[in-house]
């Protein structure tokens, strides 16, 4: 802080002969003149303002202050532990999603070849009926119906590129890659480890149940945290200040500093009870916290016992799938033998290709359903993480 002035002045005092006084026999206390004198030289006294200033630092460190500091602590602590927790959780819904759109590009792309292998045996038998209606051997009506089964199939070999082409569009702008950017995937999808029976018995991997454990850790340190506005305080202070200005006959009058040090001791004696209703009112948050923890691990839990019993029902379904394909397979054989013999017509025939395709494309579902509850059940259990640092 400074302060300037531009007054001046001076005062003097002239020498001189001075009365001396002695004292008084008949009355102590009141001195008479003696007859003497003193010398008095006189003195010129000059001031000038001119600039004043004063600094100082002061420094205050609590030593107590009813836990206070350690709760904020604890809650910073907390707050930064569910920040790094809220990453983790949104890396997994990416993982999530990237997985799903994923698998739909593979299931795409299996379509596609299921469609492509329908259509070639169809253009196969169509060979075989045209060539025996050459030969007065089938009538024009059955060329006829395997040429309306060809049209229907090049449809769904359109349907089946497009629906690869959608799919690998959706990846890519998952990826952050342009939305027509060619992509490689794998033909099949990864192959699921077989489990004997899907455990429900665990969320604590998860994510949100951690997060869950710090938004109550942080609840508790709050009612702590009120409940220190109640308690005794204690504190040092020190401080250094520093005066300058003031210049008498050219020299400073001030010019000098000062150290001072205070112990601070503060008991809070009443506050009409606003203090307590906060801790009250601290307290019952933490209550209401601990519930909807209880409450959202409940709904974990089932989560991951429907994740569990999906995982298992599409691990069946997925076999039975694979099983039905190979009886499809054997019996469109069986069927083209007994068609080529003349003991088999060509509507049952191309039924059982139809068949064929059938227990084929629900092969493929099967187990992109199974993939996908394997990949729901890995997110319930808290196994669904990145690998990359």
């Amino acid at each position: 802080m400074g302060l300037y002035s531009t007054a001046d002045g001076s005062l003097g005092i002239p020498g001189g002969n001075l009365p001396t006084f002695g004292p008084n026999p008949s009355t102590p206390g009141q001195p008479i003149p003696n007859g003497g004198f003193a010398y008095f030289p006189g003195f010129n006294l000059k001031y000038k303002i001119d600039w004043m200033y004063t600094g100082g630092v002061q420094v205050e460190q609590p030593i107590y202050l009813g836990g206070k500091i350690r709760a904020a602590y604890k809650m910073a602590k907390l707050g930064k532990e569910i920040a790094q927790l809220n990453e983790t959780l949104t890396a997994t819904e990416v993982i999530l999603r990237t997985e799903q759109a994923y698998a739909q590009v593979v299931k795409a792309k299996e379509m596609q070849k299921v469609a492509t292998t329908y259509h070639a045996l169809l253009k196969e038998l169509q060979k075989t009926v045209e060539n025996a209606h050459k030969h007065g051997l089938k009538p024009q009506n059955d060329v006829l119906k395997v040429m309306v089964r060809l049209n229907e199939s090049e449809l769904s070999l359109r349907k089946a590129e497009n629906a690869l082409r959608l799919a690998s569009m959706n990846l890519c702008h998952l990826i952050g890659k342009p939305l027509h950017t060619p992509i490689r995937v794998s033909d099949n999808l990864p192959i699921v480890q077989s489990q004997s029976t899907a455990s429900a018995a665990d969320i604590t991997n998860r994510p949100e149940y951690a997060i869950l454990n710090q938004q109550t850790a942080i609840a508790k340190q709050k009612v702590r945290l009120e409940r220190s506005e109640l308690l005794p305080k204690i504190g040092v202070r020190a401080s250094y200040d520093y005066i300058h200005g003031l210049d008498l006959n050219d020299s400073p009058f001030f010019d000098q500093g000062g150290f001072t040090a205070l112990l601070n001791v503060s008991v809070p004696l009443f506050h009409f009870g606003q203090r307590i209703h906060k801790v009250k009112a601290a307290k019952a948050q933490w209550e209401q916290t601990k519930l909807e923890q209880e409450n959202l691990n409940e709904q974990m839990m089932l989560e991951l016992t429907q994740a569990a019993n999906n995982l298992e029902e599409a691990r069946l379904e997925s076999e039975l799938a694979e099983r039905s394909l190979q009886q499809a397979e054997e019996n469109m054989r069986v069927s083209r033998k007994q068609y080529d013999v003349g003991l088999e017509t060509l509507t049952d025939h191309m039924e059982t290709q139809t068949l064929w395709q059938q227990a084929y494309e629900t092969k493929v579902h099967t187990h992109f359903q199974y993939y996908l509850a394997h990949i729901a059940y890995l997110k319930a259990t808290g196994q669904l993480v990145s690998t990359e640092k």
